[in-house]
């Protein structure tokens, strides 16, 4: 039986490149910056958001991070990327280079099937 509809979550991954200004702090300076100038515009300016991080630069020298955000709704989303776009994490520390936004398994949504995915063993 096919799930019931809903709103679906939006899940974006955000193809990020760090900029010599970004590489010229110190780690500790980068998690004061993440801290002090993302994290509290985008908890002031959005609701239903959570993010996950994830480093690439040792397999691709045009991404060197990916930014996986999911949003609640579009709206959501809209507002998240409206803040993070005030912050010197957007095109200041790092390059945007691509966004991939999506819906998980949209496909099944629209042709009312029950999923296809693998199991862990």
């Amino acid at each position: 039986m096919p799930a019931e509809r809903t709103e679906s979550p939006i899940t974006a991954f955000i193809l990020v490149k760090t900029t010599p200004e970004w590489l010229a702090m110190t780690v500790a300076d980068r998690v004061q910056a993440f801290t002090t100038q993302v994290v509290p515009v985008v908890e002031a300016r959005t609701r239903g958001v959570r993010s996950r991080f994830y480093d690439t630069e040792f397999y691709s020298a045009r991404v060197t991070d990916v930014w996986v955000w999911e949003a609640d709704d579009h709206d959501a989303y809209r507002l998240l990327i409206d803040a993070l776009r005030e912050t010197p994490f957007w095109d200041r520390y790092f390059t945007v280079v691509d966004l991939l936004v999506g819906i998980e398994n949209g496909y099944a949504r629209t042709y009312d099937l029950e999923p296809v995915a693998t199991l862990a063993t």
